[in-house]
């Protein structure tokens, strides 16, 4: 019972930074894989029970989606389900001994594109890319995260800046669509190979939405520097203690 409620809370700390800036995945995954779920069982259950606050913010900013020039929404939406597809696949391929190597790796790369955003932000309100650079740029991101979503909506608003909407709300709004869609897609094909272990994913839905209705409310109260610092130390700690469980 004390390991489901801390799960639970979990969720809520997951939901509110999600809200806020993203990141709650550094939180969700290493609860999870700490709860005695496999990796690649944790890492779907985590992206399954996040999914709810994607909607959420979709439903939000709906009347802020557009898609960058030149790419029609419904390719951008196609591309969306390709890479999430294709990351479940890859995930699913990878297994449970090569993906628990793997993970603390990729929480400190989910890390460090978390560090560099602003930056990656500034640098491509700079730069332009063509139509057929951005194609595989927005399909790779979407496949990262369909493989593990820690970080995928710093990396897609610096694509879609790429593609030259550098209007943040379009471009949030923006990275909504694309982030339900490929976690969509991609917890449709963990579940058809069984990988969710649903009563979990129910509870930390629960908790990471009402988590991120507290975090709407502290984004006005939490000065943005401390909150991206806390981001920065939780995730610091967890792909540290991940590497400590791996040795």
């Amino acid at each position: 019972m004390l390991d489901l409620l801390a799960l639970l809370l979990a969720a809520l700390a997951a939901g509110a930074i999600n809200a806020l800036a993203g990141g709650g995945s550094f939180i969700t995954l290493p609860a999870l894989i700490f709860y005695g779920l496999p990796p690649t069982a944790a890492n779907a259950t985590s992206a399954t029970a996040v999914l709810p606050g994607y909607a959420a913010t979709l439903w939000r900013l709906r009347a802020d989606v557009a898609a960058p020039a030149g790419i029609p929404l419904p390719v951008m939406v196609a591309l969306a389900a390709a890479g999430g597809v294709s990351g479940a696949l890859l995930l699913l391929a990878t297994g449970d001994a090569a993906f628990s190597a793997i993970v603390p790796w990729l929480m400190l790369v989910a890390v460090g594109i978390f560090i560099i955003g602003p930056w990656l932000k500034r640098a491509a309100a700079a730069i332009t890319i063509s139509r057929w650079t951005a194609v595989p740029a927005v399909y790779l991101t979407c496949v990262y995260g369909g493989y593990f979503n820690g970080g995928v909506g710093i990396i897609m608003i610096a694509v879609l800046g790429l593609l030259g909407q550098n209007r943040l709300l379009t471009s949030v709004a923006m990275k909504a669509v694309m982030s339900a869609t490929l976690t969509l897609i991609s917890v449709a094909t963990y579940a058809a190979f069984g990988l969710i272990q649903w009563p979990i994913a129910a509870l930390m839905a629960l908790g990471a939405i009402t988590g991120g209705w507290a975090g709407a409310a502290l984004g006005h109260v939490i000065s943005p520097t401390w909150h991206r610092g806390g981001i920065i130390v939780i995730g610091l700690v967890m792909a540290a203690a991940l590497f400590w469980r791996g040795t």
